[in-house]
């Protein structure tokens, strides 16, 4: 069965915003504590580490857990209506022009807050930046991104750069990289344009796993390179996520800059730098060859790995869920997570694939104009 567009749109976001919500709850520990904390793996949507989330430091006062989605998706689904406004290919300006407006000036309900609030004060200080530089710094949006920490901040919501370039994973990477550009620099920008181009090349028909991987080191530069080819070598000796979360880790490490300790990053954490990648999305493309591209096992090997693996999920789930299509996220995983983020995570994707139909009219146009004109600059001789 040929998936369509809308197929692998909902399998995307929806498959992206599940892995969010299950990740959640354990992000920030090791494989370790959370067998400790759980009693084995997690298998499923699980409640929050701390019985007490409200008071309990450092997760207060977000109620991480229960199928709460967290910033990635808010910020994923903020992206959606900016595409919808738009209506066509993004750059830096649609961030400050309708990005910031939508975090600063409408209030939505934020699940891990069980409240209605700005986005605003939901997002991490990563994310803040983009407000602080663009609203109030009339920071040229371009050059924003830069002094911000270099995490996976820009990356974790580039799904939908990669839906509305479906098929066309260059042209996702180069516009996530514009995007991007108001928000982060260096590998975490890097990473942005590698995660879309993912996304883009899950949708080509007959794509797999393997297919997604080599076109993203097709693409990626410097250190994300290398260490997406670090994590593959070491994937392709394993079929299950147990056996793969310590040699994962182990091969993406001497690219991360964060340290062992996640909670406590090393001095030279989150620097620009050439020779370093955010750990989030080669473990993302790691754990999706380990699996062979099937949803549950890829984002299950995510949400288990510890550390951020709320954003490797989400990137784990978007790629997944674009290479299957909708029917491959478990639909209970789904209604629950739907229901008690209170959130539609079907209407974001609806109205994304019919923009990126809009986006691809208006490119086949341009193209056959940009033909005419070529071909009236080079008559036959």
């Amino acid at each position: 069965m040929t998936l369509t567009l809308e197929d692998r749109a909902h399998g995307a976001l929806v498959g992206a915003a599940v892995g969010d919500a299950l990740g959640g709850p354990v992000e920030g520990w090791t494989p370790d504590r959370i067998v400790e904390r759980h009693g084995g793996r997690v298998h499923g949507i699980v409640g929050p580490w701390h019985e007490q989330w409200r008071t309990a430091r450092p997760i207060a006062p977000y109620h991480k857990g229960d199928g709460h989605v967290t910033d990635d998706t808010l910020m994923t689904h903020a992206l959606v209506r900016v595409y919808e406004t738009v209506r066509d290919h993004l750059d830096a300006y649609a961030v400050a022009d309708h990005l910031v407006p939508d975090l600063m000036g409408t209030p939505r309900w934020i699940p891990e807050l069980e409240a209605q609030a700005l986005p605003l004060q939901r997002i991490f200080l990563a994310e803040k930046w983009i407000v602080a530089r663009l609203h109030y710094g009339h920071v040229d949006p371009r050059e924003a991104g830069s002094g911000n920490i270099v995490n996976c901040g820009a990356a974790m919501y580039m799904a939908p750069v990669g839906i509305v370039n479906a098929g066309n994973p260059a042209g996702a990477y180069a516009e996530a990289l514009d995007v991007a550009g108001a928000h982060q620099s260096s590998y975490g920008r890097e990473a942005a344009g590698v995660f879309a181009a993912a996304v883009a090349a899950a949708c080509l028909p007959g794509a797999t796993a393997a297919s997604v991987v080599d076109t993203a080191l097709s693409l990626a530069k410097d250190g994300t390179r290398d260490a997406i080819a670090a994590v593959r070598e070491a994937a392709l000796g394993h079929r299950d996520f147990e056996s793969a979360l310590a040699p994962l880790r182990a091969a993406v490490a001497p690219y991360d800059s964060v340290g062992p300790d996640y909670r406590n990053p090393s001095l030279g954490a989150r620097r620009p730098s050439r020779l370093h990648s955010i750990e989030e999305l080669p473990i993302a493309l790691g754990m999706l060859l380990v699996a062979d591209g099937a949803y549950g096992p890829s984002v299950l090997g995510a949400v288990n790995y510890g550390r951020d693996c709320d954003s490797i999920a989400t990137m784990a789930g978007a790629v997944a869920g674009a290479l299957g299509g909708a029917a491959v996220v478990p639909e209970a995983w789904a209604k629950q997570v739907a229901e008690a983020s209170r959130l539609d995570l079907h209407a974001p994707a609806a109205a994304l694939a019919a923009v990126s139909r809009e986006v691809f009219a208006r490119d086949r146009d341009r193209r056959r104009a940009h033909e005419t004109a070529f071909g009236a600059l080079t008559p036959s001789r």
